[in-house]
């Protein structure tokens, strides 16, 4: 390649920028109970609740950038562990993690913290119904930054992890059903009368993540369960659509939120991002399994290439724009057009790793058009980071996701190609060893 073509979207040198550019503008989300929301100019939200997600995201984030050398980011990355580890986000008392501060923290803020009390929102409140639930979503993101801040060799990382699985393990996974139930009200008396793939989705990934960092296969033989129970059973089923939401049985329930197509975290249809998604977890699952011994499911790189061929069919440039509609009706058909961020960011991950994995060149032409999209439309040359919404014109939004919440889809997606195919990000990235007492960086 010249070095200009190094220097364009999507290879190299612009590559580790955009990666140095997303970690600096993070950095500023620090505050006393964790990392909290980020406006469009990089500021905190201060009238919303620190969040379980957006913490560990941050703290997932932060290690991997101490991995890679980045002088501030193990400070960084402790604070995250310390307030997963002692903060309030955790119950204490009971075991767990809320899905944000509770109201009255100095942090916790007010009304704004609808994302969070809406995804927490459940019929039957047990003990601490004044308290925000306890969700499976949230409880992945802990279990994927302890176990990557244990790989960053952070001080109390293995004790958090440790933990994180002990009420993954006793409080979600759902042996009979090889999945997790969805939450928990506070006092742990309650369950969701849901399930949901989303939630599932994100455990596949914390899962791979915690069997690296303990050495542990049972989470690789629960991260297939997972994948077996909904992509290759329902997706496959559904011709590559994917029902995202169920009842307790795991029956799909293919009118939820159908007068709320737009939520952030349960959105009525199939949302093309996560058809993505789960084509480039397929791939990190079947390498778990290789390396681990197991049986590989012949499956797993055919179900992820038609999840990935039928998101781009259905999913890009469908409405006569560039860019990834949000949702799709059970037909195809657009329903929410918006364009975010995340899904353009796993759209270049899945096509990465799926030429890497297959030898297809076409994934890689893919993977260049996304990138060049993503540099022009999403990429904010002014505040920093990325417009985390576009409206349909591809113009800066904000319907479903204001502001710049974190940069854990973005990070990534500038942090997989540089650093090859793995288990997890973390495994892929030199080990190191935590400081001794008393030490600092």
């Amino acid at each position: 390649m010249t070095a200009s073509t190094h220097r364009a979207p999507g290879h190299p040198e612009w590559l580790r920028e955009e990666e140095r550019r997303l970690c600096a503008f993070a950095a500023g989300s620090a505050v006393p109970d964790g990392f909290g929301w980020l406006d469009a100019r990089g500021g905190v939200e201060r009238d919303r609740p620190v969040a379980t997600w957006i913490t560990a995201r941050m703290t997932h984030v932060f290690s991997l950038a101490h991995l890679r050398g980045d002088a501030d980011a193990g400070r960084l990355a402790d604070h995250g562990v310390a307030a997963l580890a002692d903060g309030p986000l955790r119950d204490g008392e009971l075991g767990g993690w809320f899905d944000r501060v509770p109201e009255g923290r100095p942090e916790a803020g007010g009304a704004a913290g609808d994302e969070s009390r809406e995804r927490s929102h459940a019929e039957g409140r047990g003990p601490g119904a004044d308290l925000p639930r306890k969700s499976a979503y949230e409880h992945a993101f802990v279990v994927l930054a302890a176990s990557t801040a244990t790989a960053a060799g952070r001080p109390g990382a293995r004790d958090l992890l440790d933990e994180a699985l002990r009420v993954m393990d006793a409080r979600f996974w759902e042996e009979s059903a090889g999945a997790v139930r969805e939450s928990w009200d506070a006092g742990w008396g309650a369950t969701e009368e849901y399930r949901g793939a989303n939630s599932n989705m994100h455990c596949v990934e914390a899962f791979l993540a915690a069997a690296d960092a303990t050495g542990d296969t049972l989470w690789t033989r629960r991260a297939l369960a997972v994948a077996e129970r909904l992509v290759h059973g329902v997706a496959a089923a559904h011709d590559w659509r994917l029902p995202e939401h169920f009842t307790p049985a795991w029956e799909p329930v293919p009118d939820y939120n159908r007068d709320r197509p737009d939520h952030p975290f349960r959105p009525f249809g199939s949302t093309t991002g996560h058809l993505l998604e789960w084509a480039r977890l397929l791939v990190h699952l079947e390498i778990a399994l290789t390396r681990a011994g197991e049986d590989v499911p012949d499956w797993l790189t055919p179900d992820a290439r038609s999840l990935f061929s039928h998101a781009v069919r259905r999913g890009w440039g469908v409405d006569g724009e560039d860019g990834f509609v949000y949702t799709l009706d059970w037909q195809d058909g657009p329903v929410v057009r918006e364009r975010m961020h995340w899904v353009v960011a796993e759209a270049t991950m899945a096509a990465w790793a799926l030429a890497r994995h297959t030898g297809d060149g076409e994934y890689t032409l893919l993977y260049d058009r996304w990138w060049d999209y993503a540099a022009r439309f999403h990429l904010d040359g002014e505040h920093g980071s990325w417009h985390h919404e576009l409206d349909p014109a591809n113009r800066p939004a904000g319907s479903v996701w204001a502001g710049k919440p974190d940069v854990y889809h973005a990070y990534q997606a500038t942090l997989l190609p540089q650093i090859g195919l793995s288990t997890s990000l973390a495994a892929a990235l030199p080990a190191t060893s935590a400081p001794a007492p008393g030490e600092h960086e």
